[in-house]
């Protein structure tokens, strides 16, 4: 959920490294992990509106096999030099996409007609800082009204600008490349990388954890997304999950916004689980896990293979939930169609300039824009 207070980006000498999944085991077992490392493969998550991404340094078939589970796409070939210059800085943006496609299994998760058709359901830019000790998100809100470019899909398909259309139109027009290049057209920031989850995998990644645990100030009750939750502490399993992160009317205003402060302190949740999993001693555990994840995202082609995603997520592993400064957006509400928000441009280039800079969120980019009346409802357990 949005932050109250600005934070400071990397904090030299944070010893908050915790037991990653795929990390350090429990304090005392440090030395037992080297052996583990060589003999089962290295899995290191980290979460973000739904990111989590494993990768291996194994050997052998589990190697290729893992390998094989993952899609990638080629973003800097499809959409070429027309984008952001890269801030040489020490920082990484990463554009995380939750993926709401109608095929197969997912049409009983996403509902809808099995048409093969995909929207991005939800959408966050993560910035990590210099040092790669803290992040800050920013989430999009789906129903915000944008200028969308001219882009060229992985297929080799130009799409025509528009004008005024819903942001995660962007995604079901082109792609993953038509996403990013809006995304860079609103904000003026380069994606150094491109990570999307999808709804079944997102499912089962959550069982396979053991579920999450959170608390609930109030009851939250949807049967548009099978969730019933009374007020208390929950251990979440994948169906939960995956209905508290895309109720719209369970709680708050029943507008995206809300759905988004969900969504955020669930990612908070569920990063902490990851990082004091330790899943290092249950080489079947790791496995599972590492199998999901990798069926479960696609990305860019730079971290396209489960080396790379591996050495790209063992990046991030340093970051626990409260180094996670996590906002939404400046926006206000359309007074044309209460379903739609503007972005707020004044207060939004506050945050891209902060970003750009790699400075801290200043407190002032999203007081007084629209909110969910949502905050608080959910925390970690």
């Amino acid at each position: 959920m949005p932050a109250d207070s600005t934070q400071e980006p990397g904090i030299p000498g944070d010893r908050d490294q915790g037991a990653a999944a795929g990390g350090r085991a429990a304090k005392g077992r440090r030395r037992k992990t080297r052996s583990a490392r060589r003999k089962a493969l290295l899995v290191t998550a980290w979460s973000a509106a739904g990111i989590l991404v494993l990768g291996g340094a194994g050997a052998g078939y589990l190697y290729f096999k893992l390998n094989g589970n993952l899609k990638s796409v080629d973003i800097n070939q499809a959409l070429g030099s027309d984008r952001p210059t890269k801030v040489d800085n020490g920082s990484e943006n990463i554009l995380v996409l939750g993926s709401d496609t109608r095929a197969g299994g997912n049409r009983k998760l996403g509902g809808g007609t099995d048409d093969g058709s995909a929207r991005s359901d939800t959408a966050m830019i993560v910035h990590v800082y210099k040092g790669h000790k803290r992040a800050g998100v920013v989430s999009i809100p789906r129903d915000t009204l944008v200028d969308r470019p001219s882009c060229t899909d992985t297929h080799g398909t130009t799409h025509d600008a528009a004008r005024g259309v819903m942001f995660n139109s962007a995604y079901s027009t082109g792609g993953a490349t038509c996403a990013v290049k809006t995304v860079e057209s609103v904000t003026g920031i380069r994606m150094d990388h491109y990570v999307e989850v999808d709804f079944t995998g997102f499912q089962k990644l959550v069982d396979d954890l053991g579920g999450v645990e959170v608390t609930t100030t109030k009851s939250i009750k949807d049967p548009d997304s099978h969730l019933d939750l009374a007020a208390g502490t929950h251990t979440l399993d994948g169906e939960q999950a995956l209905g508290l992160v895309r109720t719209r009317h369970g709680v708050g205003d029943g507008s995206d916004l809300g759905r988004i402060q969900l969504q955020q302190a669930f990612i908070k949740a569920l990063t902490d689980r990851v990082r004091h999993l330790g899943v290092l001693s249950n080489p079947k555990k790791l496995y599972d896990l590492a199998d999901t994840a990798t069926k479960t995202v696609t990305t860019d082609s730079d971290i396209g293979s489960v080396t790379d995603l591996a050495s790209f997520a063992n990046g991030l592993k340093g970051i626990s939930s409260s180094h996670m400064t996590m906002v939404t957006m400046p926006v206000q509400y359309d007074s044309a169609d209460a379903n739609r928000v503007l972005v707020d441009h004044t207060k939004a280039d506050q945050v891209w300039k902060a970003l750009k800079s790699d400075q801290p969120i200043p407190k002032a980019a999203t007081e007084g824009t629209a909110t969910g009346s949502a905050k608080d409802v959910v925390s970690s357990g």
